[in-house]
């Protein structure tokens, strides 16, 4: 089965005083999810905006990962995949065929 679908993201960066504050909206098309990042800096450190922008960033992209996580696991368990079929074992990149 072949299948393509094109996602849209949008991220929404403020700052105030010394915090930065993200959201990152997820149009996939069947849904929406929004993730959201904050990120404070300590009033002795530099202001280096960026720093700031990315970490709280970064957060919120991981919230809207653990969204989808969630959201894939309940259409799972909706589909009849067990409980150990669904395990949350480490992974990296694309899946070895050999896993399989």
């Amino acid at each position: 089965m072949s299948h393509t679908t094109d996602w849209t993201a949008r991220v929404h960066l403020v700052e105030e005083d010394l915090t930065t504050k993200v959201s990152v909206d997820l149009d996939t098309g069947g849904g929406r999810l929004t993730g959201h990042g904050t990120a404070r800096r300590n009033p002795s450190d530099d202001d280096v905006p960026e720093i700031g922008d990315d970490l709280a960033a970064a957060r919120a992209l991981e919230d809207l990962a653990q969204q989808l996580k969630r959201t894939a696991y309940h259409d799972m368990a909706a589909a009849g995949t067990s409980r150990e079929q669904m395990a949350d074992r480490p992974y990296v990149g694309w899946p070895d065929a050999s896993e399989g």
